[in-house]
């Protein structure tokens, strides 16, 4: 990093901060010791006083942590693109890592975070885009940014924990505190990519190139007005590090999947990210339509060879109209509509008569669950809480029960998956009290009888007996 910096042309200063001495390089400084000595995590934000001391000293600043790589092109980049920005926007870049293949890997883009299609903008010869995933380890200020930043109150700030952890606040606090909204230079993307040079996070977390790039690709299409957006529903929830959100690329799971009943010929899967699970059950030869979260993931499902069908909850609806299928997929999504119930017996016209609905939903009523939010979400008052303050119902067995019932569907069974860490206590209780350890509960749920149908049933029954 030292020797990068040292190659540009610019008159620039290297500043390491560390908690103890040490010997870096020649010409470089070291500031030693912890803003607050009792907060080991003080560290990363010791930058913030030290840039508000000198602002009037450069006319650029850089934050980075120790494995991050900027080159001169970024810079020149990030100035490029900033003249033409508006004041409240900050061009940002995304990390990558490369494998032991040369394969590219994407840390950022995991679990909840995501492409939002509606931030697509225009400056200039410039194509922008908002990525929810404002962490990078790394931002650049120009002396202006800082100012106002400054100015905000927001910047100089102890440690704390909000949507990020600790350590990524540091980083992000410009976006989440400070006014300013991160923008993603998807026209000129490669000048915006930065590598995290310890590579710890390949074959483990993100996303690789090729599925990277339809993304982006998507993004254009929308900049150029050739693509409308669109999305299902709000994929993140209110709660600290957005707990309990959509993971917009789940891994297959064959304990879901398992449960498509064989005699089904078609699969409705309401909520679908970038397709993995509907491209198994499509290679196993069922007609799987899916329904993404947006229509920009919508690319990566349309990329795996799905038939897709974007829209919100209505539009969806009525492009269906007309249409059967045997089963009906909701993974990781129930808890975070408006309106679960509404949304079941909604598609229940789209469903066969034998139908079979499967969900997939967190177990809310968990006990470290249950814990960690009493801890964390100021109390009691925090489970509590409407959907409108935290974006999440409330689910555990009796719910979901409540819920299917209201919709007209009767649930065959819920099952319980534990955490590894709990198998012990499952043995020791014979699973008396796996509803309180599983993480997730996963729903099979059947269209429940109407009397006429149970009338019909019974006159069936006692023909038989007649007969026999």
């Amino acid at each position: 990093m030292i020797e990068e910096y040292r190659s540009m042309p610019f008159d620039l200063d290297i500043v390491v901060l560390s908690n103890i001495p040490k010997e870096v390089a020649p010409g470089v400084e070291v500031i030693v010791g912890l803003p607050d000595e009792k907060d080991p995590w003080s560290l990363v934000y010791a930058h913030k006083s030290l840039f508000a001391k000198r602002v009037e000293d450069y006319d650029l600043f850089i934050h980075t942590e120790n494995d991050i790589l900027i080159t001169e092109s970024h810079i020149r980049a990030f100035l490029r693109v900033s003249a033409v920005l508006h004041d409240d926007e900050i061009t940002g870049f995304m990390r990558f890592e490369v494998g032991p293949d040369g394969e590219t890997n994407f840390p950022d883009v995991h679990a909840s975070f995501h492409w939002d299609g509606r931030s697509v903008a225009a400056r200039d010869q410039y194509t922008l885009a908002y990525f929810t995933n404002e962490q990078a380890a790394c931002y650049l200020l120009t002396r202006e940014q800082l100012r106002r930043a400054l100015n905000s109150g927001g910047y100089v700030v102890a440690p704390h924990l909000g949507k990020y952890g600790i350590c990524e606040s540091a980083a992000t606090d410009p976006y989440t505190q400070c006014g300013f909204k991160k923008l993603i230079c998807i026209s000129h993307i490669d000048e915006f990519l930065v590598h995290h040079m310890s590579n710890k996070y390949v074959k483990k977390v993100g996303i690789e190139r090729p599925e990277f790039q339809i993304l982006i690709d998507a993004l254009m299409e929308i900049g150029t007005k050739r693509a409308a957006t669109s999305s299902l529903f709000p994929t993140e929830t209110k709660l600290k590090r957005a707990r309990y959100s959509k993971d917009y690329y789940e891994r297959l799971r064959s304990d879901v999947v398992s449960l498509v009943p064989s005699k089904a010929r078609s699969v409705l899967s309401l909520g679908c990210g970038w397709g993995v699970t509907e491209e198994w059950l499509a290679k196993k030869g069922l007609r799987v339509v899916a329904v993404p979260l947006d229509s920009v993931i919508s690319s990566c499902a349309e990329g795996r060879g799905l038939e897709t069908v974007n829209g919100d909850f209505k539009t969806v609806r009525e492009k269906l109209q007309g249409q059967r299928f045997d089963c009906l997929l909701i993974s990781n999504g129930l808890h975070l509509v408006a309106d679960p119930v509404a949304v079941i017996s909604s598609f229940a016209s789209l469903l066969s008569e034998d139908c079979t609905v499967i969900a997939l939903v967190p177990n809310l009523s968990q006990l470290p669950g249950l814990r960690k939010r009493v801890r964390d979400d100021r109390g009691i008052r925090g489970l509590l809480r409407s959907y409108q303050e935290t974006g999440v119902h409330y689910t555990s067995p009796r719910v979901l029960h409540k819920w299917f019932q209201r919709a007209g569907f009767r649930i065959e069974t819920v099952l319980n998956f534990l955490p590894v860490r709990a198998g012990a206590i499952h043995q020791m209780t014979f699973g008396l009290v796996d509803s309180w350890l599983a993480e997730d509960l996963l729903v099979v749920a059947r269209r429940r009888r109407t009397q006429a149908h149970l009338a019909t049933s019974a006159e069936m029954t006692r023909a038989v007996k007649r007969a026999s």
